[in-house]
């Protein structure tokens, strides 16, 4: 500073610089005098000082850095993953688990777009959720991610600057991967995926952050009222226990139930609403020993479940030597779950032009659905009471 003032003299006209003589004395004396003053001069000093070195020091290092290293012939031969063919990399990544597809994509970039692809997660997709999500699921997921990414869209138009902050608020909020962070840590590597992939799809279903629609056998907890019945629900995957959470929907109540068994639950149907009336086109090939599912409701208030029942004989029947119930305007309906005295032990259907029959006694029965497998029947068979129902 003091430097640059001598410069400043200098350059000034002699009769000029002897008029303001006094002037420059005063100021350098008060700049000598204060401290706050020397201060400023020492912190300005000390800033080049530390600027200057820190550069140096840079450069040094770089150039000792790149004196020092020396080419390993031994890495040239070396052959990492991504230097295999296309074909064989995808058959290694397709023996990787979920867990371990998702460590691969904290690795690289390239790794990240390659085990995030939908061809691999479709059949994790296929193999964890195939039997509890049907078409009904499916076509909810696809409008869950079409109304997010009118979210982002909508963002995007109003504020472009704060879309970056606005996404990363929400896929915290969403936490789209908090289903590894008990065996696998993953969570601390920046894991993400696209909301339209396959991949964000499986995680959103493990860590249960999606309900989707599906069919409970035996709803709340196998309660008498419901036993050999199906009923729809919303239900929710509970990663610590490794069943399900569902809300049943009725008349002036929510029912819900924790603790729901892979094995109770199947997918739902799209082509019929709970309260829709199932169009039967099975009526006319309907012959005893056949086993069905059939709609029934307590009230015309509440919604339809579907219950198990096998086909019987008529009254007049004279057995399965002579039966001709195959050829009657008649179809008997049984519930061998119930007592004979009971009400809901039979019932008799219109084979032609069926609607739904029942009154406010004995209840409601809609549509009806024969059950072609052996597995649909095993199903219903291994949900059985241990004993008959009043």
């Amino acid at each position: 500073m003091v430097l640059s003032f001598c410069s400043l003299a200098f350059s000034f006209p002699p009769h000029f610089l002897f008029s303001m003589e006094n002037t420059y004395l005063k100021i350098l004396s008060f700049c000598f005098s204060n401290p706050i003053c020397w201060l400023l001069i020492l912190s300005w000093l000390a800033r080049n000082i530390i600027h200057t070195n820190g550069i140096r020091r840079t450069l040094a290092w770089r150039k000792k850095t790149r004196k020092n290293k020396k080419k390993n012939p031994d890495d040239e031969n070396k052959m990492s993953l991504l230097d295999l063919p296309d074909l064989t990399l995808d058959c290694i990544l397709e023996k990787l688990s979920p867990s371990e597809l998702c460590v691969m994509t904290c690795v690289c970039s390239e790794l990240r777009d390659k085990c995030g692809s939908d061809h691999l997660w479709e059949k994790h997709v296929e193999k964890r959720w195939g039997r509890v999500m049907g078409d009904a699921a499916i076509k909810e997921w696809k409008s869950h991610v079409a109304t997010l990414m009118s979210c982002f869209r909508n963002s995007n138009r109003s504020s472009r600057n704060n879309t970056r902050q606005w996404r990363s608020r929400l896929a915290a909020n969403l936490k789209p991967f908090s289903w590894l962070k008990t065996n696998h840590g993953c969570h601390n590597r920046g894991s993400s995926s696209a909301i339209d992939s396959v991949m964000y799809w499986y995680s959103t279903l493990e860590n249960g952050k999606f309900w989707f629609p599906a069919q409970v056998y035996n709803r709340e907890n196998g309660h008498v009222g419901f036993m050999m019945s199906c009923y729809d629900a919303r239900v929710r995957y509970d990663a610590k226990t490794d069943t399900f959470q569902a809300r049943y929907s009725a008349h002036g109540r929510r029912a819900a139930e924790e603790n729901v068994t892979w094995q109770r639950l199947r997918p739902s149907l799209v082509d019929t609403e709970s309260r829709d009336l199932h169009v039967s086109d099975c009526l006319q090939e309907l012959r005893p020993g056949d086993h069905f599912e059939i709609q029934w409701r307590r009230t015309k208030e509440f919604p339809y479940g579907w219950w198990f029942g096998v086909v019987g004989h008529l009254q007049n029947c004279g057995g399965e030597e002579s039966c001709r119930c195959i050829a009657d305007e008649n179809v008997v309906m049984e519930f061998r779950q119930f007592k004979p005295e009971s009400p809901w032990k039979t019932t008799v259907l219109k084979r032609r032009e069926h609607r739904e029959t029942g009154n406010e006694v004995c209840g409601f029965y809609g549509g009806v659905k024969k059950l072609g497998t052996e597995e649909e029947v095993s199903t219903w068979k291994r949900l059985w009471p241990s004993q008959v129902l009043d």
